[in-house]
């Protein structure tokens, strides 16, 4: 397995992790993790780990804006996926970085 696959199983699990913590403590009344944080785990590779504990532990589920925001990040992050696919959009990411 290369490096990037140990980098994506390591933030998705971070992520994952990251997410069921902050629900424990909003149900605890702790100090919560950031919503910058969150979005910033999804951010980098996590979202996969981030959605599956948004699903499991049904965190973060009804607000709205987080919904948007993750979302929007999901749909870069798909964009970004099927360019980096072809030769052209691989060229195009390319002139972009």
């Amino acid at each position: 397995m290369g490096m990037i696959a140990y980098y994506l199983i390591a933030v998705n699990l971070t992520a994952f992790a990251a997410y069921v913590r902050d629900k424990h403590l909003a149900e605890t009344g702790g100090r919560r993790i950031s919503e910058n944080t969150l979005l910033g785990l999804a951010f980098i590779g996590g979202s996969p780990g981030a959605w599956a504990a948004m699903r499991l532990a049904r965190h973060k589920t009804r607000k709205t804006s987080f919904q948007t925001s993750f979302r929007a990040l999901l749909a870069l992050q798909i964009v970004l996926l099927v360019a980096a696919s072809t030769e052209r959009g691989r060229a195009f990411l390319t002139l972009l970085v």
